[in-house]
């Protein structure tokens, strides 16, 4: 049920936008999963199945066009279960769409694609980097230019970060062609489905009239509240049919597992806490002391905020240090104090500070001719030149550079990790003088920069920081690992569990519905392992501890229900059905009691017990009104919208949260002007809303299987 409910709320078609720039690339050690006994498929659509190898391709390719296109070098655990997701959610689309384009003959052709590569407005085309500098729109001829270039490129004569870009644009766009592919059919195909989607005059005047004509009504609810459930009896023979009659909506598309389970997180000791707050101010001694490389001492205290010898705005600095900085004299030492935001202790030295201009235009040209000794030479002549009165653009142009100025800030380094490379770079843009040349030599190469504009002057920080989470210590996690593992071990059953858990000190959680295509249990992270237990387990099987999170939790599940494929067994739906029943019992006798009264007039109902008395506005049979007495949306009182009588007492009437008596004491028409093209047009939108449907159905239809957290 949950799978269905992500493709559905995904829609047809998975949409690239590379430019959000929200993933990167990670491979992990995905190819340690694969096992000898285990299959190697992680999926099934309509059945053809997708290997473990397969998928991790797509993986790979989606994540190195998108890697290409953000700059990014690593992804949080949350990211890349997102791109895992959204290259499975991707594929099964595809694969539903394809199959039926098959049955009804829909194919695109490369003269289409290329019809739309020349019309240019395709959002994907609008992400990539072939944009023509003036109008920022996309540039068919500068992807030609690209593709001839990539033709005819010799990698053995480049240099290789240029090699290197290349061919990961290449690759870029070799995935943007084949989503303008994907993209294409499926739009043909809801094309084809929306067109058997019409209306009609009468359809259309008929929703006019549904909207624009509205009422007010005094409300008298008697809430369902005001009669306690313990009151009303309920028979398992009027469960049962109830559960008959609405058996369809119970209808399970995927099988899913009831567990209970017991998280134990690792906290802490006071003995650990005054531990850290010891190393700290041994640091922050030491720190006092730093003749010049800060870098490797900060490094040595293994501080989770990094030294570079660069200035950053003070945003670029942990709140908590950011708040402080002004208030800290050059050259003294703040600290030590305990963060509570971060749990961390804490200490920094502002070793400098400057205004300065932080918006830096310039150009530069990446020089490499095989040896460092020639690619040194080349380098100087062609700086010599430049600073002779040489035209730079025509002298990047003459070495495949980018003649063109880009602009570049502190941002771009700020909260990176960065080389001693990466420093003598930065260091250099931001020194030097507008108009002004620098010739720097890297180990790869030699960039020659030249600064074109500064502006935005901002104040910068150079500050050492000393930044220590508060962990918990090996002793401490041995002895939380030993307490709970003599609790499993000595409750293996479901029974003991639920009767010793709380006088042990451990909290028992539930969760009903865990599906396959989830990535975690109670949303901690390193549990697939456990998924997999629970999802071969046996109903009453308990399992062995896990450890799982970032090396701080520890976890033990119990199988309490397999919820098979298929229609919900009537006991696992049996409260839902319970409450239905009573609030029908309660709704029949409220009516009842009220018909007994013989209303006449709407100020009678104000002495009815247990009254709730609401006036509701601008009710009309194309929305469902909100009675606020009883926080309820009440479609029912949008039904009588259009049928009830001006001044005339209506009702009892059930709703969803009450029984109803109304009466309009005032009806009008908006001042709308009907135009039947247009009701039409919007009648026909709404019902456009059913072609996602289709791809439900599709869904459904197809077998979808997904295995993936078996590998991944």
């Amino acid at each position: 049920m949950a799978t269905l409910q992500k493709i559905r709320s995904k829609g047809p078609l998975l949409v690239i936008v590379i430019g959000l720039a929200l993933f990167a690339f990670i491979a992990g050690d995905a190819w340690k999963i694969f096992q000898p006994h285990q299959a190697n498929e992680v999926g099934e659509v309509n059945g053809e199945t997708l290997s473990a190898k397969d998928y991790q391709k797509l993986v790979d390719e989606y994540t190195e066009v998108v890697k290409f296109s953000s700059g990014m070098t690593s992804l949080t655990d949350e990211q890349t279960t997102q791109i895992k997701d959204e290259v499975w959610r991707s594929y099964v689309n595809n694969k539903l769409i394809e199959t039926e384009a098959k049955k009804l003959g829909l194919t695109v052709s490369k003269a289409e694609i290329q019809a739309m590569i020349n019309e240019g407005t395709n959002p994907a085309l609008q992400q990539t980097p072939f944009k023509n500098q003036k109008t920022g729109m996309f540039d068919k001829d500068m992807l030609k230019k690209f593709l001839v270039d990539y033709a005819k490129m010799d990698k053995a004569k480049m240099p290789a970060q240029y090699a290197q870009y290349y061919e990961s644009m290449y690759k870029f766009w070799t995935f943007v062609e084949k989503n303008l592919a994907q993209s294409r059919l499926a739009e043909k195909y809801q094309n084809l489905v929306s067109r058997s989607l019409i209306s009609n005059p009468i359809e259309a005047k008929a929703a006019f009239e549904a909207r624009v004509n509205t009422a007010d009504y005094l409300v008298a609810a008697i809430p369902y509240t005001s009669i306690s459930d313990a009151s009303i009896k309920v028979s398992d023979s009027e469960l049962k049919d109830l559960y008959n009659k609405k058996k369809e909506q119970f209808k399970q598309y995927v099988e899913s597992r009831n567990i209970k389970y017991i998280d134990v997180q690792v906290l802490p000791s006071k003995v650990d806490r005054a531990e850290i707050e010891k190393e700290v101010k041994g640091y922050t001694t030491q720190l006092a002391n730093v003749a010049g490389d800060y870098s490797t001492f900060i490094r040595t205290t293994e501080s989770t905020v990094p030294f570079a010898d660069l200035f950053y705005t003070k945003t670029a600095y942990p709140t908590d240090i950011a708040a402080k900085i002004d208030s800290a004299a050059i050259g003294q030492i703040y600290g030590p104090y305990y963060n509570q935001g971060d749990n961390t202790f804490n200490s920094f030295k502002v070793l400098a500070k400057e205004s300065a201009p932080d918006s830096i235009q310039f150009r530069q040209i990446q020089l490499s001719a095989g040896t460092p000794e020639k690619t040194k030479a080349l380098a100087d002549s062609v700086y010599n030149v430049i600073k002779a009165g040489g035209n730079f653009a025509d002298i990047a142009k003459k070495y495949n550079g980018n003649p063109e100025a880009q602009w570049v800030t502190s941002q771009a380094y700020e909260g990176a990790g960065l080389t001693a490379d990466n420093v003598k770079l930065f260091t250099t843009l931001f020194n030097l003088g507008v108009n002004e040349t620098a010739n720097i030599a890297l180990p790869q190469g030699n960039i020659i920069m030249q600064v074109v504009d500064k502006k935005a002057v901002k104040d910068k920080y150079k500050v050492a920081v000393i930044k220590k989470v508060v962990n918990f210590s090996k002793e401490t996690y041995n002895k939380t690992y030993n307490d709970f593992s003599q609790f499993v071990a000595s409750n293996p059953t479901i029974e003991k569990i639920n009767a010793n858990a709380e006088a042990k000190g451990y909290k028992l959680l539930e969760r009903n519905d865990l599906y396959s295509a989830e990535h975690t249990i109670g949303g901690i992270k390193g549990t697939r392992e456990a998924m997999k237990w629970a999802f071969a387990a046996k109903k009453g099987d308990v399992s062995q501890m896990f450890e799982c999170g970032e090396s701080d939790h520890l976890l033990v599940v119990a199988l309490t229900e397999v919820v098979k494929e298929g229609y919900r067994p009537m006991e696992l739906v049996k409260d839902q059905l319970k409450a239905e029943v009573i609030k029908d019992k309660k709704a029949a006798k409220i009516i009842a009691d009220l018909k007994a009264k013989n209303l006449s007039s709407f100020a009678q109902c104000k002495s009815i017990p247990n009254v709730v008395i609401d006036s509701v506005k601008h009710v009309s049979f194309a929305a469902p009104a909100y009675v606020s007495a009883v926080r309820s949306s009440e479609p029912v009182l949008s039904a009588y919208a259009s049928i009830s009588q001006l001044n005339k007492l209506t009702g009892p009437v059930k709703g969803n949260a009450a029984v109803f008596v109304f009466q309009p004491y005032n009806k009008e028409k908006l001042k709308e002007v009907y135009n039947q093209k247009d009701e039409e047009q919007k009648v026909k939108s709404m019902a456009m809303k059913v072609v996602s449907r289709f791809v439900n159905d599709l869904y459904i239809k197809a077998n979808v299987k997904d295995t993936r957290y078996l590998f991944f």
